[in-house]
């Protein structure tokens, strides 16, 4: 399903949110713990914090991310129970979920199910080792469709970036856990640079069947805070990842109140 994409004439608008985001963690000083856990090197080197939202935009659609083509065939580890063929079946997201847990989380029923198990399993685990297991028979991922510099940052991600939603989002109620009050003050002066003050600013469907952040937010809470996190694949979408997690918990529960239609 697509979501959260902006059109063309937004992206030159997104860049100056980056900028604000940018300008949130490095002045601000907003940046999570794991920010400061960095290998020695030049300041200008990528860090494990830009690596793992990387990573996170990966799991989302990785085709976006390097800029190549989507695959055209069915998935072939993909199960005969799932609904879905083509390149949607390639999305590591489209089997393991939003949440990261597969059929014990919210794809357990209805179009995305598959049955197949999350992937919180491989978290903090050696990030080497998941890349051995994104090569393996199973996932099927070959050099020549994602680069082994791709293939790194979405294992880091997956040992390093996930979270357990269930932590952050009312399972049953689909309610975020957070404080709207404090998420209205990111919102404001981050993401509504781009979805506008009201979040209406971007409609993801069209006129007749609108589709806005906060109808989004309010349905699929688990793929609004991944994005709010990492970002929109081949988006300027600001990652803000750079925030603590109940910082964007908390813009997640703003996001819950902006309307729907």
């Amino acid at each position: 399903m697509k979501r959260l994409k902006a059109p063309p004439s937004m992206r030159a608008t997104s860049l100056l949110a980056t900028l604000v985001g940018l300008l949130l963690g490095t002045v601000l000083g907003l940046a999570p713990p794991e920010a400061a856990a960095q290998e020695e090197g030049h300041a200008h080197d990528p860090t494990n914090i830009w690596t793992i939202s990387r990573g996170g935009q990966l799991y989302d659609k990785w085709w976006e991310v390097i800029e190549a083509a989507p695959p055209k065939e069915t998935h072939p580890a993909y199960p005969a129970a799932g609904k879905k063929k083509g390149s949607a079946t390639w999305r590591c997201k489209e089997c393991h979920g939003w949440d990261y847990k597969g059929v014990e989380g919210a794809y357990g029923k209805g179009s995305h199910y598959t049955g197949l198990k999350g992937v919180r399993g491989v978290a903090d685990i050696d990030p080497g080792r998941i890349h051995q297991i994104i090569m393996d028979k199973t996932h099927a991922f070959t050099p020549a469709m994602m680069p082994h510099s791709a293939m790194e940052k979405l294992a880091l991600f997956l040992s390093l970036g996930q979270v357990d939603m269930d932590k952050y989002i009312d399972r049953a109620t689909r309610k975020a856990r957070g404080d709207r009050r404090r998420g209205a003050a990111f919102f404001q002066n981050i993401c509504a640079v781009c979805h506008g003050f009201n979040g209406k600013a971007i409609n993801f469907k069209d006129e007749k069947k609108p589709e806005y952040i906060g109808t989004v937010a309010q349905e699929n809470p688990w793929e609004t805070l991944h994005k709010i996190r990492f970002g929109q694949p081949g988006v300027g979408m600001v990652a803000l990842s750079v925030l603590s997690i109940q910082d964007q918990v908390d813009i997640l529960a703003y996001t819950q109140t902006l309307p729907a239609k």
